[in-house]
């Protein structure tokens, strides 16, 4: 009688190991749904756009951009962590998502490190601080030293409090040992057309707005929050070079709802890893800023973490929450 319920059990337990294998080898049979919790047409759609295709043909079936932004990437973020853990729904998340939200929100209707599985990191973007031309500085020291001598002269905008930028721009602040007059704006384009208008006198922004602002002589770039230089601007120096100790770079990664079948993730991961790696990747996005990076799921957590330990006091200093 034991003898036959050992085989029974181990028949049960067999065929449950062939039906998993079945069902990750034949993974993906149909197309993947990934969650944007961005507007169309920024950097981070376009990295969307660009790492889906090539993740797409790798797996085999298409990526297919399901766009749900608003109220800073907790909407798509909420979505995806409650959709069925089956590797059909995947979420293009960014440091906004999983560092910056559980700092400034006391309550989260997602947790970042629990809900989720990652895939992977793709890569990262430096912001830029640009000024208005007329400031008679060029460069962070004499920026530094400027405000130092006149504080009331000066004011910065952000892309709204708790944005990435707020953060960037208060970090500065804090390592320079000076105080300047925030004033948040709803996006960027608001803050870069006060800024040009000469209403405020810097700001924060992407690495490719900067960029072509400057071209057009409407900006000057003072530096880069980045380890290293940006493509982009090879001759603007990091703020850490002129002698801050100030690195902030807005990354993104793919993750999935918690859950996922161990080899369906496997999968996942070893695609995602093809994809960053790949050079159509690479170039189509370092156009833009964008550095791509492939990041396993361990240094997802380490990321994140990091930050938390970077912003956190940050945004306990200056009171930055919303809520």
């Amino acid at each position: 009688m034991y003898c036959r319920l050992k085989k029974i059990v181990l028949s049960a337990a067999g065929a449950a190991l062939l039906a998993a294998s079945a069902t990750a080898a034949a993974y993906p049979e149909r197309p993947i749904r990934l969650v944007v919790p961005f507007p169309a047409g920024g950097l981070a759609d376009t990295v969307a756009r660009v790492v889906g295709e090539r993740l797409g043909a790798v797996l085999g079936q298409p990526i297919v951009m399901d766009y749900k932004a608003g109220a800073a990437t907790i909407i798509g973020a909420d979505n995806a962590a409650k959709s069925t853990p089956d590797g059909y729904t995947l979420l293009l998340g960014s440091a906004t998502t999983f560092a910056v939200n559980p700092i400034i929100y006391s309550k989260l209707p997602y947790a970042p490190l629990t809900d989720f599985d990652p895939i992977g990191i793709v890569g990262s973007s430096a912001l830029a601080l640009v000024a208005n031309t007329a400031l008679p500085v060029n460069d962070v020291k004499a920026l530094i030293e400027a405000i130092k001598a006149e504080p009331a002269k000066y004011s910065y905008g952000s892309h709204g409090a708790g944005s990435t930028v707020h953060f960037a721009a208060e970090m500065l602040w804090r390592a320079a040992g000076v105080n300047v007059l925030h004033i948040p704006y709803k996006g960027s384009a608001p803050a870069m057309t006060d800024l040009m208008g000469g209403q405020i006198t810097m700001t924060f922004d992407s690495v490719p707005a900067a960029a072509a602002a400057a071209k057009g002589g409407r900006v000057k770039v003072l530096a880069t929050t980045g380890s290293e230089r940006a493509g982009l601007l090879p001759d603007v120096p990091t703020i850490s070079e002129s002698g801050y100790p100030v690195v902030l770079e807005s990354w993104w990664a793919v993750v999935a709802p918690k859950g996922l079948p161990d080899d369906v993730r496997a999968k996942l991961t070893d695609a995602l890893a093809q994809t960053v790696a790949d050079p159509s990747v690479h170039d189509k996005l370092a156009g833009l800023g964008f550095n791509t990076k492939y990041g396993s799921p361990g240094q997802f957590a380490t990321l994140i973490e990091q930050d938390t330990a970077k912003l956190a006091p940050i945004a306990k200093a200056n009171d930055i929450r919303q809520d």
